[in-house]
């Protein structure tokens, strides 16, 4: 019996013993896997404060060029509104210009108007000054590159403005018979239209 016995305590032995290793094992194991836990904790918290750099440093990155951005728009806002400034100034100052050249071209004529006014005389003396103006006016317009529009010839409407129409078969369809005031251009640009009698 007491080799039953021992045989019993050495298979009970043997289980403890196995149970013991597998406690082990499983305690090993257990370990191993708190372990590899761990490991990927790590590996893991490290991914992250990579991934994070990566972000803060791309955020300051677009950040820096948000701000670029901003500073070069609003350098070409005060450029853009000192270009309006500088232009509306010159625009002013050829208007003044073009002004100042048109009544220096005047003036003169003002000149004898006013010193034919003045005088006294016959008629045909005022008369003769009155068409001395005239002709100081037509060249002051010249030289200013104003010319009259030729009237003679067929109606265009394009510089003639026709008042009036007669019935003359004398005249060709459609020609001027009589300027009623004149027209004036300048270049290609008309001034003022003719005003024409036309016949039909």
């Amino acid at each position: 019996m007491q080799e039953k016995d021992s045989k019993d305590v050495t298979m009970e032995d043997e289980e403890t013993i196995a149970s013991q290793e597998e406690i082990e094992v499983e305690g090993n194991s257990e370990e191993s896997s708190k372990e590899e836990e761990s490991n990927n904790s790590e590996i893991s918290d490290e991914n992250l404060s990579e991934e994070n750099l990566k972000l803060k440093d791309e955020n300051e990155k677009l950040k820096n060029e948000l701000d670029a951005a901003k500073d070069r728009l609003l350098r070409l806002s005060a450029e853009y509104e000192n270009y309006r400034n500088r232009t509306a100034k010159e625009k002013e100052g050829i208007y003044t210009d073009a002004c100042s050249d048109v009544i220096n071209e005047m003036l003169p004529t003002l000149d004898n108007l006013e010193r034919a006014a003045s005088t006294e005389g016959s008629a045909e003396d005022i008369k003769k000054g009155v068409e001395m103006v005239v002709k100081q006016f037509k060249n002051s317009l010249s030289k200013l590159g104003i010319e009259e529009i030729p009237s003679e010839g067929k109606f265009d409407p394009n510089l003639h403005n026709a008042v009036m129409h007669i019935e003359d078969e004398g005249y060709g369809e459609n020609e001027v018979v009589e300027v009623l005031q004149k027209g004036y251009k300048r270049g290609d640009k008309v001034l003022r239209h003719s005003m024409v009698k036309v016949a039909n």
